[in-house]
């Protein structure tokens, strides 16, 4: 009988107040929708960075004829300077692995890492790209005494660190990390201001069954047990359709995040499914306490 009474107080405080709940859902959604983007986008970066960094190496790109550097601009680089530098790599102790990489494997190279690019795969002939050395270094960290090194000597156009191109990339995901949170965040403020307005308004509502309630002696957890569920259960459904706009977030955000840029791995749909878990937890946790801190501030049951 009790669990009944408590089920039909619930139904009846969400019949009355629909709309500012419609509200409450809606707020909770997208709310939890942006934190979980947030997330996805954290866990994104540390996939890619964990991912890349251990592949991450130094380009030494050779002189060509096509060089904007001026002092290349005259010849390719020649046979004996190719040796010269390949050895004074080799004997570097920064150096864990050279492999020279010609015009022709350069190109093939280009064209399967920016397939799905077409347009700019067809801008780019054959030729464009230098000769280059790739050089893995032992410790990324120690890129700056390589290049020192490389910049000057003779058939050295220019040398390229990966991981200077990675760290800004990353830095772009991290700033939209920041604006999904952030947003999330105001849409938790909003969130938790509905559920206050929500619970006041069904008590007040109800403030004639809770008083009869308080003279036959029902404790306070009895009486306020109904407003906080009705909050959880708020925060509940609005937690569903949030998974519903994360995977949205997924297939429209991250995954094509993925295709269309060569420098991020895939995200699995294990990681979603434990945002999207955790998105509706926090959502139900949230209405739940703003809704029991609501009645202890505002209601005297």
């Amino acid at each position: 009988m009790r669990v009944q009474f408590v089920l039909q107080e619930i139904w009846i405080g969400l019949r009355r107040n629909m709309t500012m709940t419609i509200s409450l859902v809606i707020t909770v959604a997208i709310a939890m929708a942006l934190f979980g983007t947030g997330l996805l986008l954290r866990q994104q970066v540390d996939a890619s960075k964990s991912y890349w960094y251990d592949k991450i190496e130094v380009s030494i790109f050779l002189c060509a004829k096509t060089s904007s550097n001026p002092s290349c601009q005259k010849q390719d680089v020649t046979d004996q300077q190719r040796q010269t530098l390949k050895a004074s790599l080799e004997k570097m102790p920064q150096v864990s692995n050279v492999e020279y990489e010609n015009k022709q494997q350069a190109y093939d190279r280009f064209k399967d890492r920016f397939s799905g690019s077409p347009g700019f795969v067809e801008s780019t002939r054959e030729g464009d790209i230098p000769d280059s050395f790739r050089v893995k270094l032992r410790n990324p960290e120690e890129y700056k005494a390589v290049a020192q090194q490389m910049l000057g000597q003779p058939g050295v156009d220019t040398v390229i660190n990966e991981q200077e191109i990675l760290k800004r990339f990353f830095r772009i995901l991290n700033g939209l990390q920041v604006a999904a949170l952030t947003i999330a965040l105001i849409q938790v403020i909003a969130a938790v201001m509905l559920v206050g307005n929500t619970v006041r308004l069904s008590a007040f509502n109800r403030r004639r069954e809770t008083g009869i309630m308080r003279l036959v002696g029902a404790s306070n957890t009895y009486i306020q047990m109904p407003f906080i569920l009705e909050g959880a259960i708020a925060g509940l459904i609005g937690g569903l359709f949030s998974s519903i706009l994360l995977v949205f977030s997924k297939k429209l955000l991250v995954d094509r995040l993925a295709g269309d840029v060569q420098l991020v791995s895939q995200l699995g749909w294990s990681t979603v499914l434990a945002v999207m878990v955790l998105s509706i937890c926090f959502g139900v946790l949230l209405c739940a306490v703003a809704s029991f801190l609501t009645l202890r501030r505002y209601l005297k049951i």
